[in-house]
């Protein structure tokens, strides 16, 4: 299946087809954007899907930051992995970056949210940025507890083992491509953090492994677990 890429396209978001990978939201902007519809993730606030999963209790977290400002890594806030859910319209921007000059050839990756997010800050990040998000969380070492076998379509980024179930899911009814899914080894959001990705019309069967770290969704109906 077409691999999608994420491109800057000002202040839009975009999915392009450009070959038999997808590319993610590494390029991607929100402010300035690549980061792809179909790139945001996780539990969705108004389905309790991925909250249902007991995602509150399987990942263990603390209280980090605000979801908006500029944040210094090593001084403002530690390298590790975060996650910031309840987020609607994508509205939540986040994006990674090596330096503080604005310039697009800083950004290492980026997003705009809806739901739930999870981003992995690298030591060798210079600086996080985030608007209109809720407050971030520092999440632990994955966690397994009841992981959910549904989940919301629009939901964001499911943590594979913690909020959601290992299996094959299926989503119907999609119209006009709107649908897209992504299997992610990591919370980097790199084109390498991609395993394989689609934007579906119509039926949507995906088989996520229980080595896949992260599953993403946004724009379809609603997944449940077939096997």
């Amino acid at each position: 299946m077409g691999m999608k890429a994420k491109i800057a396209l000002g202040a839009v978001v975009g999915v392009v087809v450009i070959g038999a990978v997808s590319a993610n939201g590494g390029s991607g902007d929100g402010k300035a954007s690549g980061g792809d519809k179909g790139s945001s993730a996780s539990a969705d606030p108004k389905s309790g899907a991925g909250q249902d999963a007991g995602a509150e209790a399987a990942v263990e977290k603390t209280a980090a930051f605000e979801g908006d400002g500029d944040f210094q890594v090593g001084s403002d806030i530690k390298p590790g992995t975060y996650r910031t859910t309840g987020n609607t319209d994508d509205m939540c921007y986040w994006e990674r970056a090596k330096d503080a000059s604005g310039e697009m050839d800083s950004l290492l990756a980026n997003d705009n949210v809806s739901g739930t997010a999870y981003v992995t800050v690298k030591a060798t990040d210079k600086l996080f940025s985030s608007s209109g998000c809720n407050d971030w969380e520092a999440v632990g070492p994955r966690a397994e507890d009841s992981p959910a076998t549904t989940m919301a379509g629009g939901g964001g980024m499911f943590r594979v083992g913690a909020d959601i179930a290992p299996g094959t899911y299926k989503s119907t009814g999609n119209t006009d491509d709107m649908c897209y899914w992504e299997r992610a080894k990591d919370a980097e959001h790199s084109l390498d953090s991609i395993i394989a990705n689609d934007n579906v019309t119509g039926t949507a069967v995906v088989t996520i492994s229980a080595s896949d770290a992260y599953f993403k969704t946004s724009g379809c109906q609603d997944w449940k677990k077939t096997a």
